[in-house]
Parts: structure tokens; C-alpha cells; sequence
């Protein structure tokens, strides 16, 4: 028979952020696994979701095993998410899920959480792999079957992985990844698999006393807004998936007399930290030996990507020779084990994105392509040079 386009296409869920990450919106059957540690604030975000879905589209049903359906109409009274298209449910239950399926008739399904759900054909405890799989196995045939989509919520484990080794990441066509510092305030949703659309987009919540906003313009929370430069602080501007962020990356270099000088890093990658710093004593002449080095980024912000190792240079030095560097300047670019400036991706998407924010001067990678208007850019093709530049940029 005919393949109807129309009923495939994405429906927003009125929830922006997460419509980016998703490629436009569910697509009807389409089944999301949304993973996350415990208290990050997945419920908070579906529960928005479920309002918005409920006030711009049509029902929706919020299936709990985690806690009261009276707790959840609580929390959502607290948020404002109260619809009366918005239906809660609190069952463990997979036969009495799809029983409300078919009372309801929603338009989407949130289940929170897959852990929590058992299926009576199975043996096995609740959150054990084999129940894990048939809950989800059930839910699948559901959403396909009817043009339902479903959004699983997975608590992960401390390493990482989705209740039990990545067992859901093959069944469920979409994997989204919701993190955060716990002291922060500010959440990132990751796409990590997307059957329906790009996986490297990335989405920013801001959880409020009044819930969960989306961060459309989220650059400006990485960076500490200090009236004077200050020593020690650098900018970078890292890609998250295809979305430029101006990160700031801080350092401290102090004196010790302890045989083992301390290195500490906080949410930068250690292991380029810890090679960037023997580049700088070997190829820039720090002597770091006696030195505690302390490295870190603003707004709890995890950048993990080589394109930052620039910024942790120009950091470690201006804070070794207690120099400022200009608070104008941006740098952008991986650095070598010979201490060679490397070329890193979608250099003037980057420096756009700098120049937008109001900074005048980059450092980057020799043949970086044509910059943006508004910022001057100074190639630099190693360490040397960058510290030589970046002394001089003002």
C-alpha cells in the first residue's frame, strides 16, 4: 500500500530545545530513549513536555512507576504544567500501561521510567536486564503498531551506560543523553542516535524554581564576567555538535614545596591537560615541576574536544607569568606533541559566533580559511607564536 508522508512527519512537542535535538519534533511510532543520571531533571523536562504536547497538540499520557500519580500532579502544580489533556498515571505494570493506552488514546506516551515497568510474560526483577528488554520490546510494538510516539526515560549507571550495557540503544530508534553538573543549573541534551534525522545536534535547559526553560542562546553562561581581566582565564569557543559555545578555561599555576605537585582538572580532559602541559615545559619553557596546577571551566561546562587545547595554553601561561591576557581575545586550535598549532573544524562558524558576542581578536590555526567580519585573526603555527600573539593582542 501507499506510504503516508504526512503521518510521518515530525510534530513539534512545543518544547524548542528539544525539537532541535530531535530534528524538528516525534515523529508519529517513533520511540526516544531519554538517558540521564538520577536527579538530573529528566522528569522535569518530560513533564513540560507533556504540558506543551497537551496544550498545542493533543493528549498525552505520563505513565510514573517512580512515583505517586499524586506526587507528579504535585510537582507539575508546582511548574504550572497542569492540563486537563494531560493525563497521569502511576503503574509498574506493562498490561495495565497499554490498558491506559486504549482509555486515553494519547498522542504521546512518556514512560518513567523503563527501570521501574515489568512485563507479567517475563521472569526477572524490575530493572534487570531481561525485564528492561521486554518492557521495551512491548512498548516498541505499541508505538509502531498504532503511530504512537514514546519517550522512555533510562536512568544510567554511574560508567555511563543505560540500565544494562547500552541493552535499550538498539531497540529505541532515537538516544538522547540529558546532563549536568549537579551544582549548576544548566543542562545539555545530546543527541546520540537519530534514526530520523542528524544525531550531533545538542540542546540547553536552564532548570528554574518554576521549571525547565530552553537556553536558546546559551554562550554567555560559560563566561564569568569579570569587570578587570583577571590572570589565568582564556576563551575558547568549542563546537557542540553543530552549535558554537564560548567556554572560558581557567588555570592556576602556584608555587609548591611538595615532592608531588598537585594536578587537579575540572571539566576539561585530563589526559590533554596533562599533555599540553609537558608541550609548555618542553616546547615553551615553563617550568612547571614545582608548580601546583589547578584547571577548570566556567558554569560547570564539560568541553572535552582538542580545538579548546589553544585556550588551556594561553590559560597556563598567563597565569604562570601573572599576565592578563586581553579580555577581547578568543583562541581556537589543537595543539601537537612537537607544539605545532593543528586546524580544527568550522573555524568561521566559531569566530562568527565570538565575533556575535562582541571579541575583536582570535588566535587560530594557520589556514583557517577566510575569518568573519568584525574579529581580526592572528594564525599561529605554534606554541611560540601563540604565546608571542597573544601577548600583543590587546
Amino acid at each position: 500500500g501507499e506510504v503516508d508522508v504526512e503521518a510521518a512527519r515530525a510534530r513539534r512537542t512545543g518544547v524548542s530545545e528539544l525539537d532541535r535535538v530531535l530534528g524538528g519534533g516525534l515523529v508519529p511510532g517513533a520511540v526516544v530513549l531519554l538517558a540521564g543520571e538520577p536527579g538530573v531533571g529528566k522528569s522535569t523536562l518530560l513533564l513540560e513536555v507533556a504540558y506543551q504536547w497537551a496544550k498545542t497538540v493533543d493528549r498525552s499520557l505520563y505513565v510514573t512507576g517512580e512515583e505517586s500519580a499524586g506526587q507528579v500532579r504535585l510537582r507539575a502544580e508546582r511548574t504550572g504544567n497542569v492540563h486537563d489533556r494531560m493525563y497521569l498515571a502511576a503503574e509498574s505494570d506493562l498490561s495495565a500501561i497499554l490498558g491506559h493506552i486504549d482509555d486515553v488514546k494519547p498522542g504521546v506516551l512518556i514512560v518513567d521510567s523503563v527501570q521501574t515497568m515489568a512485563s507479567p510474560q517475563v521472569e526477572g526483577s524490575p530493572g534487570g536486564v531481561t525485564q528492561v528488554r521486554a518492557v521495551t520490546s512491548g512498548l516498541v510494538a505499541v508505538a509502531k503498531e498504532r503511530g504512537l510516539p514514546v519517550v522512555l526515560v533510562g536512568h544510567v549507571t554511574k560508567d555511563g551506560s543505560v540500565a544494562g550495557p547500552r541493552v535499550l540503544e538498539h531497540l529505541v530508534d532515537v538516544v538522547l543523553q540529558f546532563e549536568g553538573d549537579k551544582h549548576s543549573t544548566l543542562r545539555m541534551l545530546r543527541g546520540i542516535k537519530n534514526r530520523f534525522g542528524a544525531s550531533d545536534e545538542i540542546g540547553c535547559f536552564e532548570l528554574q524554581e518554576e521549571g525547565i526553560v530552553g537556553v536558546p542562546d546559551p554562550s554567555g553562561l560559560f563566561l564569568s564576567h569579570t569587570a578587570e581581566p583577571v590572570a589565568g582565564t582564556a576563551i575558547t569557543v568549542s563546537l557542540e555538535g553543530k552549535r558554537p559555545l564560548l567556554g572560558e578555561v581557567q588555570a592556576l599555576v602556584s608555587s609548591t614545596s611538595a615532592p608531588q605537585p598537585r594536578r587537579a582538572v575540572s571539566g576539561l580532559d585530563s589526559a590533554r591537560v596533562a599533555m599540553v602541559l609537558a608541550v609548555l615545559e618542553k616546547r615553551g619553557g615553563l617550568k612547571l615541576g614545582d608548580k601546583d596546577v589547578y584547571t577548570a571551566t566556567v558554569g560547570g561546562m564539560k568541553i572535552t574536544e582538542p580545538g579548546i587545547d589553544l585556550a588551556v595554553v594561553l590559560a597556563l601561561t598567563s597565569s604562570f607569568g601573572d599576565v592578563a591576557l586581553s579580555p577581547r581575545l578568543v583562541s581556537v586550535g589543537e595543539v601537537g606533541l612537537a607544539g605545532e598549532i593543528r586546524r580544527v573544524p568550522s573555524v568561521s562558524r566559531r569566530l562568527a559566533e565570538a565575533a556575535r558576542l562582541g571579541f575583536t581578536h582570535a588566535l587560530v590555526p594557520p589556514d583557517s580559511g577566510k575569518p568573519p567580519a568584525g574579529i581580526r585573526v592572528l594564525e599561529v603555527a605554534n606554541v611560540a607564536d601563540a604565546l608571542n600573539a597573544a601577548s600583543h593582542a590587546r
